[in-house]
């Protein structure tokens, strides 16, 4: 059989990040992606934030790999000319009950070596963003804003300069290990089913992530994390909002809360919300709209009714059950699941854009 290096499977930022970072590495890497373009699943469909990494538990991966993902982010925008921009955010509180709940974030961002967290009172708040109601606020001066798609494709790119190559309409079937190691891989595409060697496999899935890592004979399936799926849902705001930051709430079970955020030319969006669902779905119902309004209008009182209109939704791969603490990244190497050469990535959720590219060093270490 054909022998190829290393195969990383799914397109998405979390996937070219990793291949990114192989290919960097000296490995010979071919990407497989089912869809048609890269990064058309949960890569489009997010806030498109940088994230600062106040809001995760001290030494989780989230928190470790967030704040070391983030600075890398904005070194590789600006050196490879992507469209972002460091605008910052605040976390507000409505009522004076809330102010215990920024103390304590802020007290977990500086723990997590987050710069540039201030609390500040309402008035301070309001001299940075006039039309915003607030008892106190929580200033990250490091979050922004980044073209993920831009993003996707400097990365792609610089990975096809060290040798990667990229394969769309391309389905993942199944993989053995194979008798001197490494995994016997079948793919299908339009032409029929292919057959090769791969010394190394990664598994960057998002979604359908442990439904591939099923596929993989020896994967013990007591290692599986169960599928689940939470969709977010975003409605865009008719007209320029007049705000230069983006504006949270205080996060709530399971997301963080209904918020605003900008694109890079200043039109404005609110959500995700938080909606578990038993399959993906991306259709947004309007019928979600009076609980925007009234999450919306505890921090921005100036909204109109109609000024908000269905914009897209987006799926979380979620990988514990509504009633359960949230999980941190699972990122399976060879420790464990016991398969040489085989690194599988469950529950890439927020902030997994903004973690991409040092999760992609974590995966090429785990890989040498």
């Amino acid at each position: 059989m054909d022998v190829i290096d290393t195969v990383v499977v799914g397109a998405g930022v979390i996937g070219l990040a990793c291949a990114d970072a192989l290919a960097r590495a000296g490995r010979e890497v071919v990407v497989v992606e089912a869809d048609s373009r890269y990064g058309s699943g949960i890569s489009s469909r997010n806030s498109e934030v940088i994230h600062s990494g106040l809001y995760y538990p001290p030494g989780s991966e989230k928190a470790r790999l967030c704040v070391d993902g983030r600075r890398r982010l904005y070194a590789f925008c600006a050196e490879h000319g992507v469209p972002h921009r460091r605008c910052g955010k605040l976390i507000v509180a409505t009522k004076d009950a809330q102010r215990a709940d920024l103390a304590q974030l802020q007290a977990r961002g500086v723990a997590n070596g987050v710069e540039g967290l201030r609390l500040l009172e309402s008035g301070e708040a309001q001299q940075l963003e006039p039309h915003l109601t607030c008892v106190e606020a929580l200033l990250s001066e490091s979050t922004g804003i980044v073209d993920s798609h831009a993003l996707m494709t400097a990365l792609l790119g610089r990975a096809q300069r060290h040798g990667a190559s990229l394969a769309l309409r391309t389905r993942f079937d199944s993989a053995a290990v194979g008798a001197d190691a490494g995994f016997d891989v079948r793919l299908s595409d339009t032409g029929g089913a292919t057959r090769f060697l791969a010394r190394r496999l990664v598994i960057a899935a998002g979604l359908t992530a442990p439904s591939v890592a099923a596929r993989i004979e020896g994967f013990p399936v007591q290692r599986l994390p169960v599928q689940r799926y939470a969709k977010g849902n975003y409605f865009a705001l008719e007209g320029r909002a007049p705000f230069s930051r983006l504006v949270y709430p205080v996060p709530e079970k399971d997301g963080l809360g209904v918020h605003l955020t900008l694109d890079l030319a200043g039109q404005a969006r609110f959500g995700p919300d938080v909606e578990w669902i038993g399959a993906p779905d991306y259709t947004v119902s309007t019928a979600r709209l009076p609980d925007f309004y009234r999450a919306i209008r505890t921090y921005w009182n100036g909204l109109a009714d109609g000024q908000l209109r269905p914009d897209y939704a987006g799926v979380r791969p979620k990988i514990y059950a509504p009633h359960q603490p949230a999980a941190d990244f699972d990122i399976a190497g060879p420790a464990a699941h016991g398969l040489t050469g085989l690194v599988c990535l469950f529950g890439l959720e927020s902030p997994g854009l903004t973690a991409a590219l040092a999760i992609g060093e974590v995966v090429a270490g785990q890989l040498e």
